[in-house]
């Protein structure tokens, strides 16, 4: 039962008090706004119009339940929008490994714990902080768990702006962090929404592998090396293929290169240090693992949700484009026998194009690596 409106705290003091529980709580900042996105429901719809989200149909199939908050969730008048710091500083550099044609590159989001169970916990304990503060309440709690606009939210709470990478950015601590929402019906006051500090830049755009960055602000997912590896389920297009290097699984490119991100901040979350070396681990290694293997290895990470089929169909490519070794044909001889088709079109796509460059090699009077 949700307390009446005379039993709570003056809402300036109530929004003062929920600064210093969010941080309290690990977040690194936390805002509040309301609930009008027309602006944003009405790029959205041209987003889609376009067909730029690809197969995500979960995109469209809420309607306009993303865009407007209190059809979502009868009766919310403001949105707690929090962000959590996740760039883990004692992980590999991220350009040597992208450099390194044998090594995975792992987007740097999802090299330890899932945030969607690190965010939600906190958010839970920070509406609980809230119920014992003022009484029962009507919220509901998301991280990338439902129709939201999160960065539309976040950039109107004032934790930063949408970058021409479509990315959430903030001055003063770059633009690697994860974002929670939590959705109330208390009539909290607003913050200030962040104002765009990209100016001419246009290094994301000039960056992206596959030229996913259409325009400023303007992403084509179906480009995109993260949809690619992620989302997409099916056969990659052969045409971003030799783009996507050793990306096994995301891709930090576009904000790699965002001259923001030089007041990033490392995490001091635990949850979030690289595990099993997924930082810098050997392609050959990583496509070695049997179904059981990766089932354990990377249980409560964030990358269980593509499957074990899409990690050997992302590694597959990323061997493809590794420097020729027989090592590597060895490795990507011994998938043609898996049952999924999607994997065997990938690995015998790798393994012409290992045996292109042996035979290139030989032709030159070079003498290919052999099992080093």
């Amino acid at each position: 039962m949700t307390a009446p409106p005379s039993t709570r705290p003056d809402p300036e003091a109530l929004a003062a008090e929920l600064r210093t529980l969010g941080h309290a709580l690990g977040f690194q900042g936390l805002g509040i706004t309301g609930i009008d996105l027309a602006e944003d429901e009405a790029r959205l719809e041209r987003w889609l119009a376009l067909g730029r989200h690809g197969e995500m149909g979960w995109m469209q199939r809420h309607g306009r339940r993303r865009s407007r908050p209190d059809e979502l969730v009868p009766g919310t008048v403001s949105v707690i929008a929090v962000r959590m710091d996740y760039w883990p500083g004692d992980a590999a550099e991220a350009w040597s490994v992208l450099e390194d044609g044998t090594r995975a590159y792992v987007s740097r989001y999802a090299l330890g714990r899932d945030y969607h169970k690190v965010l939600r916990r906190r958010l839970q304990q920070l509406a609980d902080a809230l119920v014992e503060r003022i009484g029962p309440f009507g919220y509901r709690v998301f991280v990338d768990s439902a129709p939201v606009l999160e960065k539309p939210l976040a950039r109107n709470a004032g934790l930063g702006w949408i970058g021409k990478h479509t990315n959430l950015i903030d001055r003063d601590s770059g633009s690697y962090f994860f974002l929670g929402e939590l959705y109330t019906d208390l009539p909290l006051p607003s913050d200030t929404p962040a104002s765009d500090h990209c100016g001419t830049c246009r290094a994301c755009i000039d960056a992206c592998p596959t030229g996913a960055i259409v325009a400023p602000y303007e992403l084509d997912a179906r480009r995109c090396i993260s949809y690619l590896t992620i989302e997409h389920p099916g056969s990659i297009p052969e045409v971003f293929r030799e783009a996507m290097g050793n990306r096994i699984y995301g891709c930090d490119d576009c904000q790699l290169v965002c001259p923001w991100n030089k007041f990033a901040r490392t995490t001091g979350e635990q949850d979030f240090v690289p595990r099993h070396a997924l930082d810098s681990a050997a392609l050959i290694e990583l496509f070695g693992w049997s179904e059981a293997e990766w089932q354990t290895r990377t249980a409560g990470s964030a990358i269980r949700r593509i499957g074990h089929a899409r990690w050997l169909r992302n590694i597959a490519v990323a061997l493809g484009n590794a420097p020729h070794s027989e090592r590597v044909i060895e490795a990507l001889e011994g998938r043609l026998a898996h049952p999924d088709a999607m994997v065997v079109e990938h690995v015998r796509w790798a393994l012409a194009r290992q045996r292109r460059t042996r035979t290139a090699a030989v032709a030159g009077g070079v003498r290919p690596p052999g099992r080093e």
